[in-house]
């Protein structure tokens, strides 16, 4: 079987988000995981859309694999760098003023299954 592979780095939305997007279309077709990400309303759900499209455009055009056959094998998503900044407005006094912006690392793989 033939595998795609697809990455996204340093995503602006923290793992945690998209982990609850990605634990929905895990083992799905990729037309299926597609449609369910076109409706859930959540903003892991744009990222995770792209990165699905990227991969089979890599399958596509890069192996002549066919979409219909594509199914989402696996769904990485890790953590990024975090970017700390200190607020007065959050109480600055030891780590409570900190604001942590959280980042995401995302990695799919599609792999192609014959139709029986």
């Amino acid at each position: 079987m033939v595998q795609v592979k697809a990455e996204a780095k340093y995503l602006p939305i923290s793992p945690r988000k998209v982990r609850l997007v990605a634990d929905l279309i895990r083992g799905k077709s990729m037309g299926e995981s597609l449609v369910l990400l076109e409706n859930i309303p959540k903003k892991g759900a744009y990222f995770l859309k792209k990165l699905i499209y990227s991969a089979s455009a890599n399958a596509v055009n890069n192996l002549n694999l066919k979409e219909e056959n594509l199914v989402v094998n696996q769904l990485l998503v890790d953590e990024g760098p975090r970017v700390k900044r200190m607020d007065k407005s959050h109480g600055a006094r030891f780590n409570r003023g900190i604001i942590r912006k959280r980042t995401s690392h995302v990695k799919v793989i599609l792999e192609e299954r014959k139709n029986k």
